[in-house]
């Protein structure tokens, strides 16, 4: 608790006067509360006011949209798929637009899904398409932080598509929430602390958390429950 400075004409009183208003001075602050210090793990501060209503358009894609995140040979083509523009709350308490590249036939579901995340007011740092990482790079969109949906990529060290590669998963705050397998270190590599999941950062993602609730209620996979790999920011709905 901060005290105030006393204004000048304070100095001319007396000596036993001062010492009397120090006295009750300290002895407020030792009766009133300490407000505790504000740290990365403490959830953002919002406003009171409600926010604004969720909305979510969707759109086609073309393959000269989906840049790097596409190319031929994947295993669906630009015209099964959509880019769904929709809001979500940042970890600065406000909300905010931002697009997902998801598979025409899981529209419905990743709009549900995501419009419960609106409700409950999860953070989510920030929602766009991997293109905007050079060469469509998963590991730097993770190390950002970074929320996406498609990115026509295979699992890691397995050889076969990821359902990322259909437009059937989603990655949640996936610097906060890594992968973890038995072939190599933590991805993305910066997410090391992260793996301690005491933890309560803003965007963590637990098991029977609201969060994954409003996925896994709906009959998505969460890579948490998993034991090799575990993927704490996966969803998938095959």
């Amino acid at each position: 608790m901060r005290t105030r400075r006393d204004p000048p004409f304070a100095r001319r009183r007396s000596v036993g006067v001062l010492a009397g208003t120090i006295a009750v001075g300290l002895a407020l602050v030792q009766c009133a509360p300490a407000e505790p210090p504000r740290t990365p793990a403490e959830p953002p501060r919002v406003s009171a006011e409600s926010p604004p209503q969720f909305s979510a358009t969707v759109h086609p894609v073309t393959a000269a949209e989906l840049g790097a995140t596409w190319h031929p040979g994947c295993p669906v083509e630009p015209s099964q798929l959509r880019r769904v523009e929709l809001s979500h709350i940042g970890f600065d308490g406000r909300t905010h637009l931002g697009q997902l590249v998801v598979n025409q036939d899981r529209v419905p579901q990743v709009i549900d899904a995501f419009e419960q995340l609106y409700r409950i007011r999860y953070p989510i740092e920030k929602i766009r398409t991997v293109d905007h990482y050079p060469g469509a790079e998963d590991e730097l969109s993770m190390e950002d932080n970074n929320t996406s949906a498609f990115n026509c990529r295979d699992i890691p060290g397995r050889g076969k598509w990821s359902y990322h590669a259909y437009g059937r998963a989603v990655d949640i705050n996936p610097l906060i929430n890594p992968y973890l397998d038995n072939t190599g270190p933590v991805q993305p590599k910066n997410a090391a602390m992260f793996l301690d999941r005491t933890r309560s950062d803003p965007g963590m993602l637990h098991d029977g958390d609201p969060a994954v609730r409003a996925f896994t209620d709906r009959g998505w996979r969460w890579g948490g429950r998993w034991t090799s790999p575990i993927d704490y920011q996966h969803f998938e709905l095959p």
